[in-house]
């Protein structure tokens, strides 16, 4: 991919609301050419979403996050996609990820309770066919997601002991 790509791609990843006029400036490159890029970029699906990064535990604590290993038996000719398919359709579903090591797929869930979270592994993806094992991790905070710091650095205040 061509470096003006990757730069305009570095910039809105920063900051989504960045327009095609500041990134001209930024960049030095005339604000058409910007515009030609960014609609080839999203015209390719390498830009698939422009989305507001939203650090829900200031708003809310009502929604609880899993993160779920998943081990499953390929499908024979789709191998995991049929699968994982079939799971990321679900609206609880917020990722889904194909994994090395000791599980298949990494599922992240969202539900307003533990509750709500349970009966989902419970009633809709452990009675999949092909799912062997879950084990659920309940997330209790987030410090930091995609390179974004969700809460601000305190400085330590206390006085050094020195013998």
């Amino acid at each position: 991919m061509e470096k003006l790509k990757v730069d305009i791609l570095e910039l809105l990843k920063e900051d989504a609301r960045r327009s095609p006029e500041l990134i001209s400036t930024m960049l030095d490159v005339p604000e058409p050419e910007i515009k030609q890029a960014i609609g080839e970029l999203e015209a390719e699906h390498v830009i698939v979403k422009y989305a507001a990064v939203v650090n829900w535990s200031k708003v809310s604590d009502e929604q609880v996050t899993a993160l779920i290993e998943v081990s499953i038996t390929p499908e024979r000719g789709r191998g995991f996609e049929g699968i994982a398919e079939r799971i990321y359709l679900y609206p609880e579903v917020k990722s889904v990820y194909l994994m090395s090591g000791a599980y298949d797929l990494l599922v992240e869930v969202q539900g307003a309770s533990l509750k709500d979270v349970a009966s989902f592994v419970s009633n809709k993806l452990s009675p999949i066919d092909a799912v062997l094992s879950t084990k659920t991790f309940f997330v209790l905070k987030k410090y930091k997601q995609d390179g974004i710091i969700y809460e601000e650095h305190e400085d330590d205040h206390r006085l050094m002991i020195s013998p």
